[in-house]
C-alpha cells in the first residue's frame, strides 16, 4: 500500500543514512521501526510492584487537608521547628 508520511528531516536523513548502511530499502527500515514499536505496545515491559512505606497512627491529623500543600508544608516545618 502507498501513502504519505511527514517525517522531520533530519529524522528522515538518519534513516537513510541508517537504510544504506545496513543494505535496506529505506521502506524496510521504517516498516521494521513501526512493527518494533507496535510490538513493545502488545507486550509491555513488567515493571516491579511499588511497595510504599506506612507509619502507625493510620489517620491524618484534624484539620489536615491533603489538597492544600501549603499549608501541609506549615505544619511540617511547624513540627520540626517544635522537636
Amino acid at each position: 500500500m502507498r501513502t504519505t508520511v511527514r517525517l522531520d528531516d533530519p529524522l528522515l536523513a538518519e534513516a537513510k543514512k541508517y537504510a544504506a548502511d545496513s543494505g535496506k530499502t529505506l521502506t524496510a527500515v521504517i516498516e521494521d521501526s513501526l512493527r518494533e514499536t507496535l510490538a513493545r505496545r502488545k507486550h509491555p515491559v513488567k515493571r516491579r510492584k511499588v511497595r510504599l512505606p506506612t507509619f502507625p497512627g493510620g489517620r491524618l491529623r484534624p484539620g489536615v487537608d491533603l489538597d492544600d500543600t501549603s499549608a501541609i508544608l506549615d505544619l511540617m516545618e511547624s513540627r520540626n521547628v517544635a522537636d
